[in-house]
């Protein structure tokens, strides 16, 4: 069956955040002559609910705790707790996380702050050598410095204390029982470990007998049984107290982790004792007559992903279709609206960021104008709001997990935990991975004209995020389907094209997700392209990602002819994991392929 979502013409509302919350402390962030958010409308309940997420285990999971009675916030908390162990390459309880959920019984749509923080001790020049030059990538995350507050779990706790409906603690049995009993390690961790083996993984001790043989140099092979009974005395202790990776003896491991030589960090147990989450209302917008929903920043995916589609919703998508001019302008949009979040987007708490004009609907429009038949080649950000910030210098790494979860009431979680890099820090404590979230943070804090960096590192403060959680609400205001992807700041092009997918091509979840992932970022193109010639073996590799989901070689040559400077990829890190809502309330999910993901219902 083909999924057709209801298009409409473009609406004539000028939009901005859901609420002068989510757009940041400036008075100039744009007024809407509608608010978004109010087109949001009571969704009926559902008969069954489900799971999207990264791997079996964690999905099937979070489906036991919907069959015993918890919400779809209970089921996310344990598939975080099963992720953490079974994933730890990606996310964990060591990392941060956004979690945006739709109450149906009120119509609104909120977005839980788990992101990570900076001890009160770093300073601007934390990433930087004696010398004054950024550290190399590696030497800032395998580092002490890197670390950041984790804010995933007690974030959850504060989303379960609004929509739970299990006592805290249960929901997190069956990765316990996993994790004394052990678990075969998956293909994807396996290649990863073996991959992060051959750089830093095995120089602490704790990460090397973890993931490595006896020996301290073989990683642990696929199929090989894992248990973790120190992941498991981390989880009764949360199970206990929704703080105790904040304070006691679990904090004070953290922290010797952290403080352990090369780069050691500067995090106290005052920084931790001090975090707190923070539920915000979403950042919502249309794109045609559908809104929108995503995390405000510090998180930046959603006001890119919006941004992308408002400066889609000028032309005809639905016509253009996968073809050339499509994938044009869909490359071009986001080149656009890559160079405006670099330049702006950061901790609302420390700079100004102007959402509202941002996502304004006539300063999207003139930004489209700028789009022609050839590549742009220069994209600069736009001014919207006279804000002086300097060229962004913040690294990308490639990690993090997604999962959507629906419950039989319609209440909807779509969620992105991240510990940063593969395996964080590298550093691990009490049975888990830390973070690198910091590094998310600009290397520099400067740019080359001495102009301040919005992204650039300060006490207290959050780094911007590429997470985009986001939920889709369809022309009645009703949900629609919930979408997100892990991919470091490539998130925010694997989202919006699981939306343009969706929405204008008309494409099911699945077929959604397996559309060639296509990043457009400073200038360069990155796209899963089919007929890739195997380095080794001189033949087109078969078995890559690309040969399955990879765009076609005459629209590629197509785009080059238009200026775009390509890169060909055999496959791309996305994790898309969405579940869609039909008109009769059933659900069908979507899980990546590319991972090892699954969507189950109930």
């Amino acid at each position: 069956m083909k999924f057709i979502a209801t298009l409409m013409l473009s609406t004539t509302l000028t939009l901005a955040g859901c609420s002068p919350a989510a757009q940041g402390p400036t008075s100039e962030a744009g007024q809407a002559v509608k608010p978004a958010a109010s087109l949001i409308k009571p969704t009926p309940s559902l008969s069954k609910g489900m799971v999207a997420a990264a791997n079996p285990l964690a999905t099937q999971a979070g489906v036991d705790v919907l069959r015993a009675g918890g919400s779809a916030v209970d089921a996310a908390i344990a598939v975080q707790a099963m992720l953490g162990l079974v994933e730890p390459q990606s996310s964990g309880l060591g990392g941060g996380a956004f979690m945006v959920v739709y109450d149906p019984k009120t119509a609104k749509v909120w977005t839980y702050d788990g992101r990570e923080e900076a001890p009160s001790g770093v300073t601007p020049e934390m990433f930087l050598d004696s010398t004054g030059k950024p550290l190399r990538y590696f030497d800032g995350i395998a580092s002490g410095r890197s670390t950041g507050v984790p804010g995933a779990v007690v974030m959850m706790h504060m989303a379960h204390e609004d929509y739970g409906t299990l006592p805290w603690g249960p929901q997190m049995d069956a990765a316990i029982t996993l994790a004394e009993d052990g678990f075969a390690v998956s293909p994807r961790m396996a290649s990863i470990t073996a991959r992060m083996g051959r750089l830093v993984l095995n120089r602490q001790e704790a990460a090397r007998e973890y993931f490595f043989l006896e020996d301290g140099k073989t990683p642990i092979p696929e199929g090989f049984i894992r248990d973790n009974p120190a992941y498991a005395d981390t989880l009764r202790a949360i199970q206990n107290n929704p703080r105790a990776l904040l304070e006691g003896p679990i904090a004070k491991a953290i922290i010797d982790a952290v403080q352990q030589e090369p780069l050691p960090g500067v995090l106290t147990e005052a920084d931790m004792a001090s975090y707190r989450p923070i539920k915000r209302e979403a950042l919502c917008s249309t794109y045609r007559a559908h809104v929108i929903c995503g995390a405000p920043p510090p998180a930046s995916g959603a006001l890119a992903v919006q941004s992308i589609l408002g400066q889609l919703e000028t032309v005809d998508m639905t016509a253009l279709g996968q073809s050339t001019e499509g994938w044009h302008h869909f490359i071009e949009a986001s080149q656009l609206a890559y160079s405006d979040r670099d330049k702006y987007a950061a901790d609302p708490k420390f700079v100004d960021v102007p959402t509202g004009l941002l996502l304004n609907k006539d300063y999207l429009s003139a930004r489209a104008a700028m789009i022609g038949d050839t590549a742009l080649g220069e994209y600069k950000a736009g001014n919207p709001a006279a804000f002086l910030r300097g060229q962004d210098a913040t690294p990308d790494s490639p990690g993090t997990s997604h999962f959507t979860v629906v419950d039989a009431d319609g209440l909807v979680v779509s969620m992105t935990t991240t510990i940063e890099a593969p395996f964080g820090s590298q550093r691990m404590a009490a049975g888990f991975m830390l973070n690198n979230q910091l590094t998310d943070f600009s290397f520099r804090t400067v740019d080359d004209a001495g102009i301040a960096i919005a992204n650039a590192p300060a006490p207290g403060k959050r780094p911007r995020s590429s997470m985009a959680p986001s939920i889709v609400f369809n022309p009645d205001g009703e949900f629609l389907f919930a979408t997100g992807s892990p991919g470091g700041n490539s998130i925010i092009a694997y989202t919006a094209k699981s939306i343009v997918g969706i929405l204008d091509w008309g494409l099911s979840p699945q077929q959604a997700i397996e559309l060639p992932n296509v990043i457009a970022r400073n200038g360069r193109v990155s796209l899963e392209a089919q007929g890739l010639v195997d380095e080794d073996t001189q033949e087109i590799d078969r078995g890559s990602p690309a040969a399955s989901f990879g765009m076609a070689e005459d629209i590629v040559a197509a785009l080059e002819a238009k200026g775009h400077e390509v890169r060909k990829s055999k496959g791309e890190f996305s994790g898309l994991h969405i579940i869609y809502r039909n008109a009769d309330g059933t659900l069908i999910g979507g899980a990546d392929p590319r991972r090892e993901g699954v969507a189950t219902g109930l």
